[in-house]
Formats: structure tokens, sequence, C-alpha cells
């Protein structure tokens, strides 16, 4: 499995519902792209303090790195990066992505380096 992670810098003046928009077409993803398996987003709560600017994040499970594959240029998917435009902040450094591979938790150290 991989689990990709994505932060967003959202404009101050980006609206609730745009930003509930983008989510929803975020989560329909999962329905209409096959490979997906889990998607969970929303807004920070951290009590750290160490967001750096990113307001919101969702994290999308794929089956494999094939599945992954589909999703990247599949058209849904530009869709759905649609609405995250609307509300991105203009700024280079708007969105950060990050993936890593999900073993069986049970019998996997997650934190190996090899």
């Amino acid at each position: 499995m991989i689990r990709h992670i994505v932060l967003m810098k959202c404009q101050a003046e980006a609206s609730q519902k745009d930003i509930q928009a983008m989510f929803a077409a975020l989560a329909a993803l999962e329905e209409s792209i096959p490979g997906i398996l889990a998607f969970e987003g929303g807004a920070n709560n951290s009590p750290e303090g160490l967001a750096r600017g990113y307001t919101h994040g969702f994290t999308m499970d794929f089956a494999d790195e094939q599945a992954r594959a589909t999703y990247l240029p599949h058209p849904e998917h530009k869709k759905a990066q649609e609405f995250m435009r609307k509300v991105l902040a203009k700024s280079p450094d708007n969105v950060l992505v990050m993936d890593f591979p999900i073993e069986d938790t049970e019998t996997y150290d997650v934190y190996q380096t090899s």
C-alpha cells in the first residue's frame, strides 16, 4: 500500500464552501478511480505551532504503485485539482506532497531505514 500525503496552504479569503467542495471532490475519487483504498482530509488543528502556513491536508491510500500511477493522470484527479486551485494560496510552496509505502503494521517496523 502507498500512503499519499498532501499539505496545502489555503488562501485566508477562501470560503468554507469552496474548501468543502474541494474535499468532497477529493473524497469522490475513491469511488471513481480504481485502487484508492481510503481518503481522509481536513483543517490543521495541531497545537504544536509547526504547520509553517499549511492550513489543510489529506491522506489517500493506494493499493499499490500501479494504483497511484493510474490516479496521477486520471481526468477525475485533474478535475479535483481545479477545486484545489480555487482555494490554494498564490505561492510556489502552496502544496507539499509526500508518499511512502505502508507494510503490514503487525510485522513491519514502520521506521526502518533499509
